[in-house]
């Protein structure tokens, strides 16, 4: 399995199914509204002229162009996830010059175990047998 080490940044991202969903549903419903009052009109605007026909062919003509608008898909879905840090420039920090430049500073940090901790680990785990594997001393076959 492939992971990326970066978060995807917020604005690349394609919008959320749910949220397209509603703006075609919103699409659709609007463009039948529009059906309807050319339907409206068409039927009690008088005199009758040319307008008439224009608000009849829209009544006949909008269904298809509401179905097709609310299926479209959204041009502005990207193809991918882009990660933030791939966007931001590089910054560039003064370093102050270290003392004694010759000899890098490392910071080396042991864990020792004291007999005391090894005494009170087998206290809490009385005759199990693992006293010393359980501590890292044994033979490792635990």
């Amino acid at each position: 399995m492939n992971r990326s080490r970066h978060a995807p940044a917020v604005t690349s991202l394609p919008q959320a199914p749910q949220d397209e969903a509603t703006g075609r549903v919103r699409r659709y419903v609007l463009t039948m509204v529009i059906r309807m009052v050319c339907f409206g009109l068409t039927l009690f605007v008088t005199p009758y002229g040319w307008y008439t026909w224009v608000f009849a062919i829209a009544t006949a003509v909008l269904p298809y162009i509401a179905v097709v608008f609310a299926n479209a898909i959204n041009p502005t879905t990207t193809s991918g996830a882009e990660s933030p840090t791939q966007q931001l420039p590089a910054s560039v920090s003064p370093v102050a010059p270290a003392a004694d430049s010759s000899t890098p500073s490392t910071i080396t940090i042991q864990e020792t175990r004291s007999d005391a901790d090894a005494l009170q680990n087998r206290a809490k785990h009385p005759g199990d047998g693992q006293g010393d594997a359980r501590e890292g001393k044994g033979d490792g076959a635990a």
